[in-house]
């Protein structure tokens, strides 16, 4: 009968090696940092910070007051129809309101010429905001450098 048990000196062998390569196992691999302003009494803010954390974001929450991330915001440039409840920076993008992580890592696989991403409002079943089973159809759009604006990802009502 073989033993299955690996040597202690092989184990750690086999991480110095990994190490040396640039490699690091899957568990030690930390997503992007999202830095988020939001209002200290919003829980769908932090529902919404929590579905990052568990989508392999790394996550810095700051509470602010409401008069200093409106003034975040447009400083940003996100305009008034654009705003939702919280504002967040990932790699020189924004993102503002509940959008979906996987709209987040597209944008940032794609890197278009954009200030970031918007879902506007608080639409209920976007991420952090009830179930998606009680969806209302919301869309994602992409915020161009002058302003403009285009569907970047639509989704159904449920």
């Amino acid at each position: 009968m073989t033993s299955k048990i690996i040597p202690r000196r092989m184990f750690l062998g086999g991480l110095a090696a990994l190490g040396a390569a640039g490699l690091r196992p899957a568990a030690a691999q930390a997503g992007p940092l999202l830095q988020v302003l939001k209002d200290a009494n919003c829980g769908c803010c932090s529902a919404w910070i929590g579905i990052m954390q568990r989508e392999g974001f790394q996550v810095q929450a700051q509470n602010v007051a409401w008069a200093t991330l409106t003034r975040f915001k447009a400083q940003s440039g996100i305009s008034e129809d654009m705003t939702s409840c919280h504002t967040g920076l990932i790699e020189g993008y924004v993102i503002e309101g509940h959008v979906p992580a996987a709209d987040i890592r597209r944008l940032l696989a794609d890197r278009p010429d954009a200030i970031g991403l918007s879902v506007p409002g608080m639409p209920i079943g976007s991420p952090g905001m009830g179930p998606e089973t009680e969806r209302d159809a919301y869309a994602v759009y992409l915020i161009r450098p002058d302003g403009g604006t285009e569907v970047y990802a639509q989704y159904e009502g449920g």
